[in-house]
């Protein structure tokens, strides 16, 4: 609300203490936003079944297309993972074939005859031959060796029809 006054100078106005001029201006404020809500009627916007129908069909493609998208990422993220399992295990499986080859080499050098001999002189006391060890035996002509007499008879577990059956056969002989 403007006042009708025009003020000179650079002090401000005074601010009028009327208890009436304030709740004047509320009510012509409340007054004026409710002539403002009356004047607006209230429209609804009637969607037909149609419409309703291709919402709904599209809702639908969306859901779809984005589980879709999503089971794709998921199953790259599990393509990725195998991956880089599999790339781990070609690490542990090329650094446990070096090393498998440095043991290879490591004891086709220690078999040499010259190392062999050494460690059966200082760690195992051993010697070589010599004709002071030799002994010979002298054994007689005569053959030991013995004929079994007896015929070697091996059985085998019946069931106990067979059973049954051998034992009519035995008691009616």
């Amino acid at each position: 609300m403007a006042q009708a006054k025009y003020q000179y100078g650079t002090s401000p106005r005074k601010v009028e203490t009327n208890p009436n001029y304030n709740k004047r201006n509320k009510k012509n404020v409340n007054r004026r936003k409710l002539e403002v809500v009356k004047e607006v009627p209230r429209q609804q916007v009637k969607i037909s079944k149609k419409q309703k129908i291709k919402q709904f069909k599209m809702t639908i493609m969306v859901i779809a297309l984005f589980l879709l998208l999503l089971t794709i990422s998921c199953r790259n993220s599990q393509i990725d993972r195998q991956f880089n399992n599999i790339q781990d295990q070609k690490k542990v499986l090329a650094a446990l074939q070096k090393e498998n080859e440095q043991l290879k080499v490591s004891i086709e050098n220690s078999l040499n005859l010259s190392n062999v001999e050494k460690v059966a002189r200082e760690e195992l006391g051993m010697e070589k031959l010599t004709n002071k060890q030799t002994v010979y035996v002298t054994l007689p002509k005569k053959d030991y060796v013995e004929s079994a007499s007896e015929k070697v008879v091996i059985e085998e577990e019946k069931n106990w029809f067979e059973k049954l059956v051998n034992f009519v056969n035995n008691f009616f002989k």
